[in-house]
């Protein structure tokens, strides 16, 4: 197996589109160029972990068959990450907003956390949409492998 399976090309293209589109979304809403960041943070409009799951499967699904062992692998891998985008990631990343606001509010001088944020059931829609996008057009255009 190449390096640069179709697999591993529509995993890489759907998140680099995913963090793309949100530094897209991100400079637009801001009114800067400058906001470089998005383009790695978890969080945002399109879930980039869907759009890398969903591509995957779509290749998976087209060279293996909807039938095969590792398209139902791939099927329950997506459901979980899209799963705990949603409710793990997300009640995660509200806690620690939470967390965040009432040590300001308290003048604590405890450190910071860091929170991740996790997605809506809307961000994970669109990172689907993206991941379904690549895929077809990695199985277009893309050789077999």
């Amino acid at each position: 197996m190449e390096i640069f399976s179709s697999y591993i090309v529509a995993g890489a293209i759907a998140w680099i589109v995913a963090q793309g589109i949100k530094y897209i979304i991100s400079t637009i809403r801001g009114h800067k160029l400058s906001n470089l960041r998005q383009l790695y943070l978890s969080g945002s409009m399109p879930s980039a972990h869907s759009a890398t799951v969903v591509a995957v499967l779509i290749v998976i699904g087209v060279f293996e068959g909807v039938g095969s062992a590792i398209f139902g692998l791939a099927v329950l891998f997506a459901s979980v990450v899209m799963y705990d985008a949603v409710m793990v990631r997300r009640s995660s990343g509200e806690q620690g907003a939470s967390l965040t606001a009432l040590i300001k509010e308290q003048k604590s001088k405890v450190q910071l956390p860091r929170v991740a944020k996790g997605h809506t059931p809307l961000e994970v829609l669109g990172g689907i949409a993206v991941g379904v996008l690549v895929g077809v057009s990695v199985v277009l255009f893309w050789p077999v492998g």
